[in-house]
């Protein structure tokens, strides 16, 4: 029988972790000035920036439908469908009125929906604990009872350059933002029950980056045994030096560094930095 993890493009899947870890994505749909983007594997991530940058008006994405979801339910394996954060999307829903259609013709079916309560790089690590699970030999809901705890203790922050894209939909008070832009005052900001908050903020990028690893230290106990996650839109340099820091100063087992793929940019926006664990 064997099992299937499904996977919205929020998820910053890269293909050299594909080649390890499985995952069929479901792809977002993103408009920039009335162009459309498919967030999938011919989606130049850099061109992409370069686009969003460059656009006037509002970007704009929409998630999968209930039909994308029952075409990657088809198949002999049972599936574990990981997505973006309910409060976040209809992803879920989309993902959950599927499962429904889809159980009434195949009972003997079993599909799990996976809310990461985050997006992007978290739903990377969600994923690769999945496949951890499934290669240890658990049951299908051994596999639930772990991935529901483990995504529970997840911690996910993020700090942008720019704040336009989270300004134009509606994620920041336009007066916050311009005011925030004007001091060059860098919100440090995060997932909490699903929802993006703003856990602290500092003057200027350095001072971010500083209390973002302070944040992440503050945070990062008994992690011998666990994975951080970096993702960065089209930001390698400060990546590698988030990466490093860290290393001296945590105990993570490893730290991974990949580039967002197209959801995660749109609204991490540009130089954006996002971190999992």
């Amino acid at each position: 029988m064997g099992f299937k993890i499904i996977a919205d493009s929020s998820n910053d899947m890269t293909p050299e972790l594909q080649s390890k870890y499985p995952v069929e994505i479901i792809p977002f749909k993103l408009t920039l000035d009335g162009r459309e983007y498919v967030d999938d594997a011919q989606l130049d991530p850099i061109q992409f920036i370069t686009d969003m940058s460059a656009a006037k008006d509002v970007p704009r994405s929409a998630c999968p439908s209930p039909n994308d979801f029952l075409e990657a339910f088809e198949g002999d394996e049972d599936c574990f469908v990981v997505t973006i954060s309910s409060k976040l999307s209809g992803t879920y829903n989309s993902a959950q009125i599927a499962k429904e259609m889809y159980l009434e013709s195949h009972p003997d079916k079993k599909i799990h929906l996976v809310d990461s309560k985050a997006a992007s790089i978290a739903e990377t690590l969600i994923s690769m604990k999945l496949h951890e699970l499934i290669e240890k030999g658990l049951d299908f809901n051994e596999i639930i009872e772990v991935i529901t705890g483990y995504v529970n203790e997840m911690k996910t922050f993020f700090v942008s350059e720019s704040l336009d894209n989270l300004i134009k939909n509606g994620r920041i008070s336009k007066l916050k933002g311009v005011l925030a832009t004007a001091l060059s005052i860098k919100p440090i900001m995060g997932a909490e029950d699903g929802e993006i908050r703003m856990f602290d903020k500092a003057r200027g990028s350095n001072k971010a980056f500083d209390r973002l690893v302070e944040m992440i230290m503050d945070n990062a106990k008994s992690v011998e045994d666990k994975i951080l996650a970096i993702s960065h839109v089209n930001n390698p340099t400060r990546a590698a030096h988030l990466k490093a820091e860290l290393q001296k100063r945590c105990g993570f087992k490893d730290i991974i560094v990949v580039q967002t793929r197209g959801l995660s940019s749109l609204y991490c926006d540009r130089q954006g930095i996002i971190v999992s664990f």
